[in-house]
């Protein structure tokens, strides 16, 4: 009797079981899944000191360089970029008016776009520009077809004077944030 008893008690727990906390599952919530990491970078970093620019006396003309920049260069990351920031900052301690521009280039060498930076004579406070792409900003067309970035300084002052700062001259940085949908 204590085994008739047994089991139907096992298989009454069994039965409450099966209906009790038990929800369907929805196994579609993966499609509604979205990730949306941000990925910040460093861009570049440059400096030039006050003897080095005064060094160009027949142009004006003291830094100009192009470097790769093909952090989009695969169509899956480009196809998923939503919206990014760059972040500028300039520190002039020379006794130089300058000029900074920066133009994102396609594959190409094809200008996509332009920021012009007017730096006056040091010693002047460090100073940041943020510039936005996407909702609100500029095309992210821009960053998605970047391949190189130039970078000109221009001397708008003479070659003769000094600041009389210590060790005076331009810094330039920049860096990037960007954010994606991976899902």
């Amino acid at each position: 009797m204590k085994a008739r008893y047994v089991r139907y008690l096992l298989m009454g727990a069994l039965l409450l079981g099966s209906y009790a906390c038990s929800d369907e599952q929805d196994f579609d919530q993966f499609d509604d899944l979205s990730i949306t990491p941000t990925l910040a970078s460093s861009i570049f970093s440059v400096e030039a000191d006050e003897p080095f620019i005064n060094s160009f006396t027949t142009v004006n003309t003291f830094y100009t360089n192009t470097f790769n920049f093909d952090a989009f260069n695969e169509e899956f990351v480009a196809e998923r970029l939503l919206e990014g920031t760059i972040t500028y900052e300039f520190e002039n301690t020379t006794s130089k008016p300058l000029i900074i521009t920066i133009e994102f280039l396609d594959e190409g060498g094809g200008v996509l776009d332009t920021e012009i930076f007017d730096i006056p004579a040091g010693p002047a406070p460090a100073f940041t520009i943020e510039v936005d792409y996407g909702p609100g900003g500029k095309p992210l067309d821009i960053l998605a077809n970047t391949s190189d970035i130039r970078i000109t300084g221009i001397n708008l002052g003479d070659t003769t004077s000094t600041s009389t700062e210590p060790d005076p001259k331009i810094v330039m940085k920049s860096a990037a944030e960007f954010l994606f949908r991976l899902k």
